[in-house]
């Protein structure tokens, strides 16, 4: 009859998956890749806070996180090539970042800059559907392009994603000048802080106001940037 200790139960088993084994399988560069999807949510967010407020410092603050995202996006491949540590995680990883940072957080600033036809919707949609065909596309195909000696792709099908920060700069160039945004004139305060959104989003506060394409749909044709 077995002991009590030749008896002892077996109470670890291999096949369980350790505890934060998801964040122990990240490389440094995931990290780094993790902060170019922080920049993307802070901006959506920060976006949302702008509207919420009608104060442009967020907005600002919202502009700001994409050329950040752009900085960790560059990073984290340099910091993969210098660690030698590339994975199909990473690989995942950083095509969701850029999703979120530099397709879904520029169609979320056209809006909150005024945007808001519902032609302009379909454009902005457009525009977001493109970006996630464009890195689904990539990842697909990813492992079929040719590298140079530090596995870098040597080229890109299309135009990269990242590239999008002209569109941001556009949108913010316009903010500050004065060319969105009602709710930043001085002239208007009387109207109280929470002015209404039909008035602040009037044609002539919006860049290059709006055309009617069919009765009842407008468009704005700064919208086709996106286009």
């Amino acid at each position: 009859m077995p002991t009590h200790k030749t008896a002892k139960r077996k109470t670890s088993d291999p096949q369980l998956p350790t505890r934060f084994s998801m964040v122990r399988s990240f490389q440094l560069a995931d990290f780094v890749t993790l902060g170019n999807g922080v920049c993307g949510c802070l901006s959506l967010m920060f976006a949302m806070k702008a509207l919420l407020t009608q104060n442009t410092d967020f907005l600002f603050s919202s502009f700001w996180c994409i050329p950040a995202g752009v900085v960790f996006d560059v990073l984290d491949g340099r910091v993969a090539r210098w660690r030698q540590s590339t994975s199909l995680l990473g690989q995942e990883l950083d095509s969701l970042a850029d999703f979120c940072s530099f397709g879904l957080a520029p169609a979320v600033l056209g809006f909150a800059c005024g945007f808001q036809k519902m032609l302009d919707l379909v454009v902005l949609t457009y525009f977001v559907c493109c970006g996630l065909a464009r890195l689904a596309r990539f990842n697909a195909t990813v492992a079929s392009l040719p590298t140079d000696q530090h596995g870098k792709v040597k080229y890109f099908e299309g135009t990269p994603i990242p590239t999008t920060l002209v569109i941001v700069g556009v949108l913010a160039y316009g903010v500050y000048y004065g060319k969105f945004w009602r709710f930043a004139n001085p002239m208007f305060q009387h109207e109280g802080p929470f002015a209404s959104f039909s008035q602040a989003f009037t044609p002539e506060y919006v860049w290059g106001g709006e055309i009617s394409i069919f009765p009842g749909y407008e468009l704005h044709p700064l919208v086709l940037m996106y286009g």
